[in-house]
């Protein structure tokens, strides 16, 4: 009895206020396939008004649970849902896609998956404010790139795009990797992008540096930053020097650290923090 009474006193200060994480699946036509991610609502979610909402990216050989699973600080998603009160989506896509539409191979959707069918599919199922002014995306390394591709891409989406330690060129030659590392990438590249991928400038529309231009006429709001010990930083410190060198408007930061979930992890309420500048409510 007095068990049942400790957890009766106990239960109420543990439910509290809680967000909510749904693990939901969604069919790609454009695949044929279905793929997983959660959506995680704050305690305000309760089907009274609508919110906006933010897609969060994993990285290479990631998952859509990893924003949940490998952070840190365990809880960090539902956090920052509940103290910025918006949606916040963890798609899955394929382990080195890049979140690009491969023009040789039809498994490979992940551009069409995420804006034609992903999106559509959240702002039916959930109370979202269904509207590009409402809407951000952001994510880690492969993608980072996803995150600031799309929204070049696809600037009716996305108000905001930012970036941790992102994949900025796909190129491997000036990522600092061992050279067998950078030849499995540029074999797996080739594979879905095709033999005659140009990784020089003019740079390929695949890769993020490719979009430069596109950044500078949709005046979206971007963020990019690396850590100054990540393997990915020369790819960093190129796109903020062809940003500055066309005029497009963005924040880009170097602090301290490696491409590690300890770096991401302190990351996310950085970007979080940028994001709901631009959000509209």
């Amino acid at each position: 009895m007095k068990k049942l009474l400790i957890l009766l006193v106990f239960l109420p200060s543990f439910v509290f206020a809680q967000s909510k994480v749904d693990t939901i699946e969604v069919f790609s036509q454009a695949m044929n396939k279905t793929l997983k991610a959660t959506v995680t609502t704050p305690s305000s979610y309760d089907g009274s008004k609508q919110f906006a909402t933010l897609y969060l990216l994993h990285g290479g050989s990631g998952a859509f649970s990893d924003w949940h699973q490998k952070v840190t600080e365990p809880g960090l998603v539902n956090r920052m849902a509940e103290q910025y009160n918006l949606i916040i989506v963890t798609p899955g896509v394929g382990p080195s896609s890049y979140y690009f539409d491969s023009p040789v191979m039809d498994s490979v959707q992940y551009e069409t998956y995420i804006t034609a069918e992903l999106i559509p599919h959240v702002d039916q199922a959930y109370k979202t404010l269904a509207k590009k002014e409402s809407r951000a995306i952001t994510g880690l390394s492969m993608g980072g790139h996803g995150a600031i591709m799309l929204s070049a891409k696809h600037p009716e989406l996305f108000i905001a795009a930012t970036s941790m330690s992102g994949v900025m060129n796909i190129d491997t030659r000036i990522w600092d990797v061992p050279q067998d590392f950078s030849s499995l990438r540029q074999m797996q590249q080739k594979a879905m992008l095709g033999e005659d991928l140009q990784y020089d400038s003019p740079f390929s529309s695949y890769t993020a540096v490719g979009l430069v231009d596109r950044m500078k006429e949709n005046r979206t709001a971007l963020l990019m930053d690396c850590g100054v010990d990540d393997f990915l930083l020369e790819t960093n410190r190129q796109m903020h020097q062809m940003l500055l060198d066309n005029g497009t408007a963005h924040e880009y930061t170097e602090r301290p650290g490696a491409h590690t979930w300890e770096y991401w992890t302190d990351a996310l309420p950085v970007h979080l923090l940028f994001i709901n500048k631009h959000l509209t409510r």
